[in-house]
């Protein structure tokens, strides 16, 4: 038996064609100029050896084959010693769509595909060869098709139309359908949309309002003034504020330092200092701060985890401000509070060429785990003595 199934079966031919359907091959050819049927299907057959030494296996083999329905078998004679002239499969044929629709139990499949394919060739056109690209998709798409060529037709008639999505007014659409459709409608936006209605520089789901134009949430900086010299607000207040981006990058405060940390503990316990504020830092978000100009006169401090996603966020602080400086981001504060040491989930090997040489030595050995297995110190697990001892050899 091992050996008659290196021999094509009826099942090998089913995955065969079930292997088209789920590339899309299959229902491509609906919306293509190039029809997939007649397919040729590939068939391994016996050897000479084996139609003769075995026969009986072949001949049952290949009855099993011309049994199959919805297949077309090209026979060819050859003659056996005992047996005389006979006549084995050499190719096997799948004729028409049909035909592969019922071998796969696929024909209600390929009726929504159709009705998809006719719609969008009706209304959006230009969407025809997103359909054969992605024929599958398509399918997963059916109950809502209607609603998101509905939104296509919408930003046609309103390119770049400057609002919030939940004000885009059309029937049986809402802000969290579009949002929850945003990878589609991106690829076709893309398509439909004249160059001049898209901004390009704008990727991914995140930036899909900027990039068609719509308005977007505003960006918001968390931030406490250190020095009561320095207060915004009159009275012995918290000074713990909120504001947009834009708001914030003309606020120019008359502070001279700056620390970035990214645990909220911290950020609300940071002792007192002298012309400085702190800002809740946003893991890898640092767009929000690149309209603030006047961080560049400040001294910046970055207080991050001790773990490659913390060295990796001070790299990609430093592209928009490269003055800025690690806070208890070193090895001696890792080899202090070794009880604390953690694990880090999932590390990031990337090389980081804005670390300075300390910071990239520190660096190799976590990603290299040459001190332990994806080893992490968590910022908050310093003890804030060790940290009033940091501040205490700055400048005031």
């Amino acid at each position: 038996m091992t050996k008659v199934s290196r021999w094509t079966s009826p099942a090998d031919l089913r995955a065969q064609l079930q292997k088209s359907w789920e590339r899309g091959e299959v229902l491509a050819g609906l919306v293509s100029d190039t029809p997939l049927f007649p397919k040729r299907l590939t068939l391994k057959t016996p050897t000479s050896n084996e139609m003769i030494d075995r026969f009986d296996e072949v001949r049952v083999w290949s009855a099993e084959l011309r049994k199959m329905p919805h297949c077309r078998v090209d026979m060819r004679e050859f003659k056996h010693r005992l047996f005389g002239n006979n006549a084995l499969p050499q190719a096997v044929w799948i004729d028409t769509l049909e035909d592969a629709l019922v071998l796969l139990g696929k024909r209600q499949e390929a009726a929504r595909f159709t009705a998809l394919v006719e719609l969008t060739r009706q209304r959006q056109p230009l969407l025809l060869d997103w359909l054969a690209k992605r024929p599958l998709n398509a399918l997963a798409l059916f109950d809502v098709w209607s609603r998101l060529l509905d939104i296509v037709a919408w930003l046609e008639q309103h390119p770049r139309p400057g609002v919030y999505l939940r004000q885009v007014d059309i029937a049986g659409v809402h802000s969290k359908f579009i949002e929850a459709h945003r990878g589609v409608l991106t690829e076709w936006l893309d398509r439909v949309l004249p160059p001049d209605a898209v901004d390009f520089s704008a990727s991914g789901v995140s930036q899909f309002c900027q990039r068609y134009g719509f308005r977007d949430k505003p960006l918001r900086i968390r931030f406490r003034l250190l020095d009561p010299a320095c207060a915004l607000l009159p009275g012995e207040t918290v000074q713990d504020m909120m504001l947009d981006a834009e708001s914030f990058s003309q606020l120019d405060p008359n502070v001279t330092r700056v620390f970035i940390t990214e645990n909220e503990i911290n950020f609300l316990a940071f002792p007192p200092f002298k012309r400085s504020l702190v800002i809740f830092g946003a893991g890898y978000g640092f767009d929000n701060l690149s309209q603030a100009q006047w961080l560049a006169r400040c001294t910046v401090h970055y207080w991050g985890d001790i773990d490659t996603h913390g060295f990796a966020i001070l790299d990609q602080l430093r592209s928009q401000f490269e003055h800025v400086q690690s806070l208890l981001m070193d090895r001696e504060t890792l080899l202090a509070f070794t009880a604390h040491w953690g694990e880090e989930e999932k590390q990031t090997l990337r090389d980081l060429p804005r670390l300075n040489a300390e910071e990239a030595a520190l660096y190799d050995d976590l990603r290299d785990n040459r001190l332990g297995k994806k080893l992490r110190l968590e910022q908050e697990k310093i003890g804030f003595g060790w940290l009033e001892a940091a501040l205490l050899t700055l400048d005031q």
